[in-house]
This record gives C-alpha cells, structure tokens and sequence, in this order.
C-alpha cells in the first residue's frame, strides 16, 4: 500500500509546472510588447496596422457609447422643452402687457387729436369758452343726459350752450359748485332755433330720442329746405349763440294731404363719442345764473 505522501507528488510537480509555463508564457509576451513599443516608436513600422486596428474598433467604441448619448440627448431635451415653455411663458406676458401698452397709447392719442380738434375749434369762435370733461351720463333711456366737470365756481351757468368740435351739443340745466348736469339736443325737451343756412329759413329743431339725428317741427310742404341743406343756430332763445352748426337736413318726408313735412336733420356734433366739450359764454351778464328759455325744464336730481 502506497504511502500519501508519495500519491501527492505528480499532483504538486504538475502545478508548479503549470506556473513556471505560465511564467514563461507572460515574460515572453512583455517581451514582445516592449519590442513592438520600441520598434513602433523607433520606426513606426506599425502606423498602418494600429490604423485599421482603430478604424475596426471605432463601431464597437460608438455602440459602447450609443447609451450615454441617448442618455444626454433624451435629457438635453427635457431641458430644452421646459426652457421653451418657460419662455413661451414669458413671452406670451410680455406681448399682453405690449399690447396692453399699444392700446393706451392708441387711446392717448385719439384723445389728445379730439382736444387739439375742440382747441382749434374755440379759435374760431369770438365767445369766450371753457373746456370741460363728460363725466357721467343719465342711466335714464328717456332722457338724454350727462354730467360734465365744471361748475358754479369755474362760472358755469344754467342754460349755457354746450358744443363739441363739430357743432351744438347741448345746454347745461343744472348747476353745482364743481359739476353741472348738459341736456343733449336729441333729448326729447330740447328745442334748438335753427336757421336754413341757405335761405336763412328759420325754425325749431326738436330731440327726438334719437342719437344721432334731430327734427324740425311745422315745417310747411312748400318751404325751400333741400336734402344736404346745413342748418346752423339763430341766436334767437337766449341760449345757442348765433352761427354755430347744428346739422345736415337728411331726408325729407312730404306726404300727400300732410299741411307740414318731415324733416330729418343728421347732428354735426358727436354726441355719443365726444368725451370733451366747450361751454360757451356769450357775454359777462350771462354768466351770472339764469333759467334755459330754450328746453322744458329739468331739474336736478
């Protein structure tokens, strides 16, 4: 029976045979890699091959990186988009407030024409006037009413004229110290002596509820009044002095068997849109306050 020391011997030899191979095998390539170095940096006989070595490499190295750039680029456009929307964001408020900013300006500027339009307007006139702002209108759809800026202590006076750039547009009925309530001569009350600038006819315009026209009353078939024909105040009521432009005859109604015509006169003033009045003072002694001869009376509220 054999010993176990003796049974373990081919076992130990063949490993450190194993080992000094493997040894051998190792020195014998660093040998090989250094002369390679060597002659590869001495010669370069070896540029071609590491060429065609990268060249072959290059596919495995862009696969190797394809997640890292799939990885950045999907990121990159997360950020992208959600800098985008932010600004969208901005942009979309800046160009409100823009626009907000256009609009105000836009508005600045028809007002300031309008007031250059009433300011040149009052140099054509020899009365002395005052500027003043509507500031309310009568929520009553019966009357045609509104409140202007000025009052008893700017010298404002019951039964003053009112006119825009264009034409009548009114005469104060009541008074306060720091505002006064304006009749419109399209209110039903108000009654405007007028004259065919033309002929020099003269008549009564009446407000009919309308917001833009007026009509005259017991005007004869016969009378020589034309479409087109411009109608401008007489003077005569104590309240609208004479020569300022009421309107335009605008249709003619004459109907058979009818002793007067329907006529239609279009205002010259802008009624509905003029912001910014003249009051008109026709003389010192009209400034002291006196009752309107010219409309039915109103009183204030």
């Amino acid at each position: 029976m054999s010993s176990p020391c003796k049974s373990q011997e081919p076992a130990i030899k063949s490993i450190f045979s194993q080992q000094q191979s493997l040894a051998t095998r190792f020195v014998f390539l660093l040998s090989i890699c250094i002369a390679l170095l060597f002659v590869d940096h001495r010669f370069d006989y070896l540029s071609t091959a590491r060429s065609w070595l990268t060249m072959a490499v290059a596919p495995l190295q862009w696969i190797s990186d394809l997640p890292s750039r799939a990885i950045s680029t999907a990121d990159e456009l997360v950020t992208s988009r959600s800098d985008l929307l932010e600004e969208n964001t901005r942009l979309k408020a800046r160009n409100l407030i823009l626009e907000q900013k256009v609009q105000k300006l836009a508005s600045l500027t028809a007002q300031n024409l309008r007031l250059k339009e009433l300011l040149n307007s009052s140099e054509l006139v020899d009365e002395q006037v005052l500027v003043a702002e509507i500031i309310g209108i009568d929520p009553d759809p019966y009357e045609h009413i509104v409140t202007i800026n000025k009052g008893s202590t700017d010298r404002v006076y019951r039964g003053q004229a009112i006119v825009d750039a264009h034409g009548v547009m009114g005469q104060v009925i009541a008074v306060n110290p720091v505002s006064s309530r304006v009749m419109l001569v399209t209110d039903t009350a108000s009654r405007v002596p007028v004259q065919v600038n033309r002929s020099g006819y003269r008549a009564i315009a009446v407000g009919t509820g309308s917001k833009d026209s007026v009509e005259l009353m017991h005007i004869s078939d016969t009378v020589d009044i034309k479409e087109g024909d411009l109608l401008t105040s007489s003077g005569l009521g104590q309240i609208y002095p004479v020569g300022y432009p009421l309107g335009k005859v605008r249709k003619i109604v004459r109907t058979p068997g009818e002793a007067f015509a329907r006529i239609e006169v279009q205002l010259m003033a802008e009624v509905n849109r003029t912001r910014f009045v003249l009051l008109v003072f026709r003389s010192n002694e009209d400034m002291k306050p006196e009752s309107a001869p010219g409309a039915k009376q109103k009183e204030s509220p």
